[in-house]
């Protein structure tokens, strides 16, 4: 193997300069150095479970993971080549074809992007790949959408549709804490500190945060709570026996038929999430304090709730200006 190298370095002499031919051997030699070890090429399964497990003990959640997991071993079942040998322009390919066929929006595109890019951009931090093509390969770009909010007349009719407290404590559990589903569900009784109206929630990556919930909220989970006769762990079970824990599918579930009974359009776990911050941005809560209180790394992140809040700029224009 290394007379070969000799022999490809020698040949490439004429057409490369001497940066370029130590740039080669390099390379070459650091395939060498990989293939000793592992005493044989590593296979695009290989990696991409190295990859898996990289994004595991960062503390992805199971849901992350595997969405990870489909989304790279589809682009390789197409592409079918090994990954030192993807182009830029092949990934170009497969992600026009896949939007033409699939009929997708450009989140959804671009959301594909991101994982591809995590995935390439691992390999060459862990020097298995030389440089990602996905550098060359930029953001989608996609129109930005004014989000709606819940009103205070819907989160009214919302309570009134409620025929089981349990359904009254998640919604307002939801709406004043802004918690994500997944948060949601995985509370435990043990978790919720009344006398101090708040609870430890555990979100993305499994940080531990303290979020805060308003005295009414209080009344209807201590209700809720009390009423229950099973000795399930869990903060908010099934209705029925075995009373297990309740899962997203299932808040998602109930909270959709709970918005067609109140005749409200579109109501989902992540719209109470986005109408608590909203309303905290509107009400004049620095914004590093909602970013601490969602949960989220990146302040930036945060700031797309305060893009909602501008539909009050014309109010605000005609009280301060007008």
């Amino acid at each position: 193997m290394e007379e070969k190298i000799v022999r490809i370095v020698n040949e490439m002499a004429e057409v490369l300069n001497a940066s370029q031919l130590r740039k080669l051997q390099e390379v070459l030699l650091k395939e060498l150095c990989q293939e000793s070890r592992m005493g044989k090429a590593t296979t695009n399964e290989e990696y991409l479970q190295m990859f898996l497990n990289a994004k595991k003990i960062e503390g992805c959640s199971e849901r992350t993971i595997q969405y990870y997991r489909v989304t790279v071993e589809r682009f390789l079942k197409v592409v079918q080549k090994h990954i030192r040998k993807v182009t830029a322009e092949e990934i170009r390919q497969y992600l026009v074809e896949y939007q033409s066929v699939n009929n997708c929006s450009k989140t959804t595109m671009d959301n594909i992007r991101r994982n591809l890019s995590s995935f390439f951009l691992w390999l060459e931090e862990e020097d298995y790949i030389l440089k990602s093509p996905m550098r060359k390969i930029h953001k989608i770009r996609a129109p930005k959408i004014v989000k709606t909010i819940i009103s205070d007349e819907e989160i009214e009719k919302l309570r009134d549709a409620c025929t089981e407290i349990r359904d009254l404590a998640v919604i307002d559990l939801l709406y004043s804490t802004g918690i994500r589903v997944g948060e949601l569900v995985r509370l435990n009784r043990k978790d919720i500190d009344f006398s101090e109206r708040e609870c430890i929630v555990f979100g993305k990556g499994d940080k531990e945060r303290k979020v805060y919930f308003d005295a009414r909220t209080k009344i209807h989970l201590q209700q809720y709570l009390e009423s229950r006769t099973d000795s399930n762990e869990a903060l908010i079970v099934g209705v029925n026996a075995p009373y297990a824990r309740l899962n997203i599918r299932g808040v998602e579930i109930r909270l959709r038929e709970l918005g067609r009974k109140a005749d409200i359009e579109c109501i989902h776990p992540h719209k109470f999430r986005r109408t608590m911050a909203t309303r905290a941005i509107d009400k004049g809560m620095p914004i590093e304090q909602v970013q601490k209180i969602l949960g989220h790394s990146q302040i930036d992140t945060t700031m797309q709730y305060a893009i909602v809040s501008q539909n009050n700029v014309k109010e605000s224009h005609r009280k301060y200006i007008a």
